[in-house]
């Protein structure tokens, strides 16, 4: 059994981390709340605008749907990975990452991957393959739509200009503060409502041309796709760093609960050597 001394030294390390896992879970709660509430005030919108341009996607032809419908032989894809910039939040982004491994060795064996990251864990995991065309992970700095959308418009850029045939997203959907789904998304080429879907789109009224209208729209609702895919990783972040410090927390008391218990019967055991240490040499003197 370990002296009182190493006792109390524990006793005191695991109250200091406790406190430090304490305060990052009420940090995170605090900062869930908002993240929380904006995307939960997106999702309506970003949902139906991408309804809305797969419904109108699906009633052009193939020459009028524009750059970003063009299908092509896919041999180069660019996957971006949506991570965060810090740990300490359970499985958020192993998950992530071990997703991007399953698509890479798996479904997309025998293409040409690359890796456009958004969150220095997803950075880390994959820089060593020397495959990272960009590393977008500042975004969490100043997380806006306008610096959202310039790497939106760079994923167009690089769609148009033929350097990936395909484009996934890989990212947390925020459930609850509990719960994130690993989700895997079709960024480019847009993919349009097919088969009985098509004869239930809503038959809209066009002003300007419908072309005009889908050209205009594509950018923007691509933009917003990815915004929402960010702002869904943002608020699972929060929901699972909360829970993570949450368990560390409940872990941390139960073991600080268990080496006071040690530290009072070592103590105790100590107390009652003495007492018998003193007995024994009272009864030799008598002897």
């Amino acid at each position: 059994m370990a002296n009182l001394k190493e006792i109390r030294n524990r006793i005191s390390s695991v109250s200091s981390t406790m406190q430090i896992t304490s305060a990052m879970k009420m940090v995170s709660a605090a900062k869930l709340k908002k993240a929380q509430d904006a995307i939960t005030a997106m999702r309506p919108y970003a949902d139906k605008l991408t309804e809305l341009l797969q419904n109108l996607s699906a009633t052009l032809d193939e020459n009028s749907g524009g750059k970003f419908s063009e299908e092509r032989d896919v041999t180069k894809v660019l996957i971006v990975v949506i991570t965060s910039n810090r740990g300490l939040a359970g499985a958020f982004n192993s998950n992530i990452i071990k997703q991007v491994n399953h698509l890479t060795d798996n479904t997309y064996a025998n293409k040409e991957v690359s890796y456009l990251t958004i969150g220095k864990k997803g950075n880390d995991a994959f820089k060593k393959t020397n495959k990272i065309v960009a590393n977008k992970s500042t975004v969490f700095d100043a997380l806006t739509f306008d610096n959202v959308a310039a790497i939106a418009q760079d994923l167009m850029d690089r769609f148009v200009a033929g350097e990936f045939d395909k484009i996934e997203v890989v990212y947390n959907k925020f459930k609850n503060a509990a719960t994130q789904i690993v989700m895997t998304e079709q960024f480019l080429p847009i993919v349009p409502v097919t088969g009985g879907d098509v004869n239930n789109s809503v038959d809209y009224i066009f002003e300007p041309s419908k072309e005009e209208i889908v050209e205009e729209l594509i950018p923007k609702s691509l933009k917003t796709q990815l915004y929402k895919g960010i702002r869904d990783s943002f608020a699972s972040e929060h929901g699972a760093r909360m829970t993570a410090m949450h368990k560390a927390t409940d872990n941390a008391t139960e073991l600080r609960d268990q080496l006071k218990l040690t530290y009072n019967k070592a103590r105790q055991a100590a107390i009652t050597n003495e007492i018998l240490e003193i007995v024994g040499g009272a009864e030799a003197l008598n002897n």
